[in-house]
């Protein structure tokens, strides 16, 4: 099987994780930061927000069974992409909307859906994800990869 990656910052890490992990056609998902400035962070030097990283979820899928537009698609429903850093009650740059992209495909795709998306009218204010190349990816801790999956009682 030949894969690709995709990155996507979304909130809190946990939950997007969670979402990108029921696909069809995920092979894996790992946590991390990425998008900053600090090199090999940990979750309190970003939750500092000095690092300039967003918790962001690095996605392995096929492209045979589920293209890189179905992962837009699920990014793009699994959070509100108008507000501009943060998601619910977590605030903070590190909880920004992003599409670190690994190509100019990838580019192209992410412009196009958030265009679409800002056309559709389908919210009242301006989509603010931010479309950026990808930067060096550093895996979160352990305690923080499937956090979902290993603390099942979690609200979610």
């Amino acid at each position: 099987m030949k894969t690709e990656k995709a990155i996507f910052a979304a909130g809190c890490f946990w939950g997007v994780q969670a979402v990108f992990d029921k696909l069809s056609g995920v092979a894996s998902t790992r946590v991390g930061y990425t998008g900053g400035h600090t090199k090999n962070p940990s979750y309190e030097d970003v939750c500092g927000r000095g690092t300039g990283h967003a918790e962001a979820v690095e996605v392995t899928f096929d492209p045979k069974r589920i293209e890189y537009e179905a992962l837009l698609a699920a990014f793009f429903a699994c959070h509100d992409p108008t507000t501009r850093d943060g998601q619910g009650p977590d605030v903070g740059s590190q909880y920004r909307s992003a599409i670190f992209y690994l190509d100019e495909k990838q580019k192209k795709a992410a412009e196009s859906a958030k265009n679409l998306l800002g056309e559709s009218h389908a919210y009242n204010r301006p989509i603010v994800t931010e479309i950026t190349p990808a930067t060096e990816f550093f895996e979160a801790e352990a305690y923080h990869q499937k956090y979902y999956a290993s603390h099942p009682n979690t609200c979610r």
